[in-house]
């Protein structure tokens, strides 16, 4: 008997998925939980063989890593409306088994969760075409750090004062990372660590306090497209990604 924990922030949803699991033979619900706190919580005391996580705001790499570490044997499959390949990437890095898109046909849901048991992954012929078609930076713990707070639309001196550095030595940073991701500005750089992040909102900008980088740590590495890079490619990217953001706007005269 297969047993699932269930974590979502949309009760119907969870109810439909609750029928269903629970009509399959060989599958069980351990339990359903609407926070992360009390997946958490129940992770660690109902012995679940899978959890599935919904991809709420709240899920962030922060999160995964912490649930990961709780019970490191439990396999945990992302339950998903959309998720960007950048995203997808990160989470088959951290150990997540699996990605179960919510439009899938009942048949598929099961199939999904009776693989990952058996212990294989399920990613999306799609997701790891991109994959391969991508090229994969590998990022400093300071860069992951700088990436995701240029994401959040920080000023150099914030930067610098939520990490504890001086205003030019992140320009210094900032340049050799458009250099070594083939940006031309920080608006770029901020839609490619926009496209790796997770969706959890997590805390705003003024909460970044010094020493206090939230979520910097979760960002080890960028996908980029291999695409060609030209004046018409770049504009047209940041107009397509620019509904990602929600961070405040991005100040055009500094690095």
């Amino acid at each position: 008997m297969m047993r699932i924990l269930l974590h979502s922030d949309q009760p119907i949803l969870a109810v439909g998925l609750e029928c269903l699991l629970s009509a399959t033979a060989g599958l069980e619900m351990a339990g359903t939980c609407f926070g992360i706190a009390q997946a958490e919580a129940q992770i660690a005391t109902l012995d679940p063989d899978i959890l599935l996580l919904d991809l709420s705001p709240e899920v962030n790499f922060e999160v995964l890593r912490e649930l990961r570490n709780i019970r490191s044997e439990c396999p945990v499959v992302l339950w998903v409306d959309e998720i960007s390949t950048e995203l997808a990437f990160q989470a088959l890095g951290m150990g997540v088994r699996g990605i179960l898109r919510k439009n899938l046909s009942p048949e598929g849901i099961v199939e999904c969760l009776r693989k990952v048991h058996a212990g294989e992954l399920w990613y999306e012929k799609d997701l790891t075409d991109r994959f391969f078609a991508a090229r994969r930076v590998v990022l400093t713990p300071r860069e992951g750090q700088l990436v995701s707070l240029i994401s959040r639309g920080l000023k150099n001196k914030e930067i610098a004062t939520a990490l504890e550095i001086a205003e030019g030595t992140v320009k210094v940073y900032l340049g050799r990372l458009f250099q070594k991701l083939g940006v031309k500005d920080r608006f770029e750089l901020a839609l490619f660590g926009l496209k790796n992040l997770s969706s959890g909102r997590g805390r705003s900008v003024e909460g970044c306090a010094a020493g206090q980088a939230t979520d910097a740590q979760g960002l080890r590495s960028l996908l980029i497209p291999r695409e060609p890079r030209g004046p018409a490619g770049g504009a047209a990217r940041a107009q397509s990604w620019r509904s990602l953001s929600g961070s405040r706007g991005l100040p055009a005269n500094e690095v």
